[in-house]
């Protein structure tokens, strides 16, 4: 394989291990307190509705002309990768609170023991609780899945890295019979952020018609770059805040914190609301910065001018803006 695809297949990997402990602790509530049978049967239909998506979009998405499908996946990555790195960062300088994956297995355990009595046959609880939270966490691998695949033409390479990275967590989870806490998520959804921001910088500028130094080599000097920038970030929140009037700070919310928020996974409109937060995020303001960019790539490589510098640049201009509203919004 290129030093392409085993990054490719390193993000999908490392990306579907955190996912998928998130999903396994959510089933693992209602298996444990409600019904395993129904929450199973939650379990596969939403990995059968997450390899339809895969399976109809994928072959959609290599028919694209190469420049269409370059910018389309270089901003979508660079959305998505934004948003991870983000909240990494925030996390790495305390001001959200880290994944704690005992903490979320109490709260939904307790929501499904409040849930009423269990039925003696189907348990819709079970199912749909375990369906929409494997669902919702497997929306981003698949995501992750088809722009990776569809880019380099090795959805099947990407599948199989999400696939190997399920194996691994079913069989941790079903040797600890437990939620896996002691996995470092917050290393790795900083690792899988630089990776998926700078792959998307990378395809992205592309597409827009502008040329790396170096070709595919440049991605040798984009990832530690990106990685060091994301580094030097989460180093000046704190000065960040010294600069901050005093006031009264609290954790930026997070998904799971909340004891009602499995309550509301039965709504109808919980599955919206986690569609959106998966494509937007925390802060909308990085999903809209990423077009104008991309744009002004186009632009300036129009007029006959290098323009590669341009995306990163604004990348991490983009990024540093958020992290700088999300520092002051978490001390007012």
């Amino acid at each position: 394989m290129s030093g392409t695809e085993i990054g490719l297949a390193l993000a999908v990997f490392l990306a579907c291990m955190v996912e998928a402990v998130e999903a396994l602790t959510i089933v693992l509530a209602v298996g444990t307190t409600r019904s395993w049978s129904s929450a199973m049967g939650g379990v596969g239909a939403a990995t059968l509705a997450l390899t339809v998506i895969v399976a109809a979009l994928g072959p959609a998405l290599t028919s694209l002309p190469i420049d269409l499908l370059r910018v389309l996946i270089g901003g979508l990555l660079l959305i998505f990768g934004l948003q991870w790195l983000r909240k990494a960062i925030l996390r790495s300088a305390g001001l959200k609170a880290k994944h704690d994956e005992l903490q979320i297995y109490a709260v939904q355990t307790a929501a499904a023991r409040a849930a009423g009595a269990k039925p003696a046959g189907f348990d819709g609880y079970a199912f749909t609780v375990a369906f929409k939270g494997v669902l919702l966490e497997g929306l981003e691998v698949a995501f992750i899945v088809l722009t990776f695949g569809a880019n380099q033409h090795r959805v099947a390479l990407a599948a199989a890295a999400a696939g190997l990275a399920v194996l691994v967590v079913l069989a941790a989870g079903a040797a600890a019979r437990a939620p896996l806490a002691r996995v470092p998520e917050n290393t790795m959804k900083f690792a899988v952020g630089v990776m998926l921001s700078s792959f998307g910088m990378f395809w992205g500028t592309e597409g827009a018609g502008a040329n790396w130094p170096g070709g595919d080599a440049a991605l040798l000097a984009i990832i530690p770059g990106m990685l060091i920038a994301a580094i030097a970030l989460s180093k000046t929140v704190p000065h960040t805040l010294d600069s901050t009037p005093p006031a009264t700070f609290r954790f930026l919310s997070r998904r799971h914190q909340r004891p009602g928020d499995n309550a509301r996974m039965r709504r109808p409109s919980a599955l919206l609301i986690g569609v959106w937060e998966f494509i937007v995020g925390d802060d909308w303001r990085i999903a809209i910065g990423v077009a104008p960019a991309l744009a002004l790539t186009a632009l300036v490589a129009a007029a006959g001018v290098s323009a590669w510098w341009v995306m990163p640049l604004t990348v991490i201009g983009l990024l540093a803006l958020s992290i700088r509203r999300a520092a002051r919004r978490a001390c007012r």
